[in-house]
């Protein structure tokens, strides 16, 4: 069963800036190293593409992009999980990720901007979002409101 968790933070800097943040080659990996160390992703974040978020070893989830509005939202549908850059099957390990959606919205007003994060967890994984999540997002403030 999934859960749905929320993450909101105010950022200093034009939704643009934060985008690019978000989804910039040379940033995205400062911001999600929270969760894994060498974590990486392989996709041109356009809607409808494949997303592969990976760890140095090849393992992650396998997802696609379902909605993109340009500085204002992403929205990812995850379909399952790599293991050593092989695809695995569905099973007991990866229904519980089928299906689960990651959504960015960003509002800007007055120069400020508004990042709401809303995401589906397996019970198992929501305290451990719960903690780590608002530690990526003040590195995704920090890196917004510096660079």
């Amino acid at each position: 069963m999934l859960y749905r968790v929320y993450f909101k933070i105010d950022i200093d800097a034009a939704n643009s800036k934060v985008w690019d943040v978000l989804w910039g080659k040379e940033t995205y990996p400062k911001w999600t190293k929270i969760f894994s160390e060498d974590s990486q992703v392989e996709t041109d974040w356009e809607e409808g593409s494949k997303a592969l978020f990976i760890n140095g070893e090849g393992s992650g989830m396998v997802s696609r992009i379902y909605k993109r509005i340009t500085n204002e939202f992403m929205g990812i549908e995850h379909l399952g999980m790599l293991e050593k850059g092989v695809e695995l099957p569905p099973n007991e390990k990866t229904k519980d990720w089928f299906g689960a959606k990651e959504d960015y919205t960003l509002t800007e007003e007055n120069g400020i901007t508004t990042l709401e994060v809303g995401m589906d967890s397996a019970e198992e994984y929501q305290s451990y979002f719960e903690k780590t999540f608002p530690k990526a997002l003040q590195i995704v403030k920090e890196l917004s409101e510096n660079l």
